[in-house]
């Protein structure tokens, strides 16, 4: 697995899994989402309508480099890890060029198809975002984790109830914790900032994706336990790339790469590159 070197941490219960500097303890307000949901789709289908993505020699590409391994920033500041390593191989096969823009995870999706061309951020495919964009096919199965200080309390579902808890603005872990009774959400553009109050105390957990669980965790080892979602009920969460609604070519070009990115090897070398390190 590639090291984080340059990572400094300075700088459902009861329901389905729905999907990952300051923070807020409440969620936008169902008619703000509702607005944004009708924005975003409009905004989308005008830019299908115009043509596809795959007329233009670059592809413009929108992530959130704050969810190692997947997106991260590397040691020059521009976003590295798994998923723009996988984009850049994608856009090899779809012979176009990669440019790749590091922008908050929480509004990727709004961006798509006038800011950006594709989305990869460790996103999960969900029915809001599927009103608003198309996917490709899933590429990563994942499940939350529970980051918990070593010698918590927290060990099951029934444990989170009435808890502060600290997540991602617009992320699985932030959906989750919404639903959880008595809890008090502080939500971050960056997980690292979560992490970070964890540490001090100002949350009693985070929820996350394993992945980049595993990676704080392994930075604060005699700090920081990350706990399996199963033992909390969480749900396995495919991870897709997204791309405008109604570009149904640009889906087609980019499952068929990802296929033979499969076929041919390179998507398991850039797993163990990245993630398993192996």
């Amino acid at each position: 697995m590639k090291k984080l070197l340059a990572l400094v941490l300075t700088g459902v219960l009861g329901v389905s899994v729905l999907t990952a500097c300051g923070s807020s303890s409440s969620a936008p307000s169902a008619a703000a989402e509702t607005a944004s949901t009708e924005a975003a789709a409009a905004s989308t289908e005008t830019a299908s309508a115009s043509g596809s993505a795959l007329d233009k020699d670059t592809l413009i590409i929108g992530t959130n480099a704050a969810f190692p391994p997947f997106e991260y920033a590397g040691d020059d500041g521009t976003p590295a890890g798994f998923d723009i390593d996988l984009i850049n191989a994608i856009g090899e096969k779809l012979g176009k060029k990669v440019e790749v823009k590091d922008m908050e995870f929480d509004s990727l999706v709004a961006s798509i198809g006038n800011k950006i061309d594709i989305a990869i951020a460790g996103m999960t495919v969900t029915e809001e975002r599927q009103k608003m964009v198309d996917f490709s096919d899933p590429y990563y199965e994942a499940v939350q984790n529970v980051i918990v200080v070593n010698g918590s309390e927290i060990a099951s579902a029934d444990d989170l109830k009435n808890k502060k808890i600290g997540v991602q603005l617009g992320t699985t872990g932030d959906f989750i914790a919404s639903d959880i009774e008595g809890s008090e959400v502080s939500q971050y553009n960056k997980a690292v900032d979560a992490v970070n109050d964890l540490l001090n105390g100002r949350v009693d957990c985070v929820i996350i994706d394993a992945n980049p669980a595993q990676e704080f965790v392994s930075q604060h080892a005699e700090e920081l336990t990350a706990l399996e979602g199963t033992q909390f009920g969480f749900e396995t969460e495919n991870y897709a790339i997204a791309m405008p609604k109604g570009d149904a070519a640009l889906v087609e070009a980019v499952n068929q790469a990802l296929k033979e990115l499969k076929e041919d090897g390179t998507f398991d070398k850039l797993v163990a590159e990245n993630i398993t390190g192996e």
